[in-house]
C-alpha cells in the first residue's frame, strides 16, 4: 500500500540545510520513493502555518520508507536537517488500491 510522508520545516540555517539538499535525491531514489512536492509558499487554507518548507514524499509501502529513514546514508545526510531545522513529519497510509 502506497505511503506518503508530509514534512514541514522551519529552516533556520539556509547554508546548512543546502549541505543536506546536495545529497537527498541520491540518497532518496534508491528507495524508490517519489518527490511530490517541496514548496516554500503553501497555500495556508486553515490555521497557522509558520513553517519554511513543507514537502510530500510517496513510498510504494512503508517499509521501504522506513528503510529509507533508517539508513546509515540517510542517517548521514539527516544530521544537516536536524541542525539546520526544526519540524515534523509523518507517515500516512494512501488509499486501497482498486
Amino acid at each position: 500500500m502506497t505511503v506518503y510522508i508530509i514534512a514541514r520545516f522551519k529552516i533556520h540555517d539556509r547554508a546548512g540545510y543546502d549541505r543536506y539538499e546536495e545529497n537527498f535525491m541520491d540518497v532518496f531514489e534508491p528507495f524508490g520513493g517519489t518527490m511530490l512536492s517541496v514548496d516554500e509558499e503553501p497555500t495556508v487554507l486553515q490555521g497557522e502555518f509558520d513553517f519554511t518548507r513543507s514537502v510530500l514524499i510517496a513510498f510504494s509501502n512503508a517499509e521501504a520508507a522506513m528503510a529509507w529513514m533508517g539508513s546509515p546514508e540517510y542517517q548521514e545526510i539527516a544530521k544537516h536537517r536536524l541542525e539546520a531545522s526544526v519540524g515534523n513529519a509523518i507517515m500516512v497510509k494512501g488509499l486501497e488500491d482498486e
